[in-house]
């Protein structure tokens, strides 16, 4: 599933400012991490 850019983007912006591993905080939101790196 492809995400639009101001939604990934604010996903960027939730996850750099979390204290969470980027794994753990992508499992929470439901988003595969192939997705989010992309």
């Amino acid at each position: 599933m492809r995400y639009p850019a101001a939604e990934k983007l604010e996903v960027i912006r939730l996850v750099e400012g979390t204290h969470l591993p980027v794994r753990r905080i992508l499992a929470r939101l439901g988003i595969p991490r192939a997705t989010f790196y992309r």
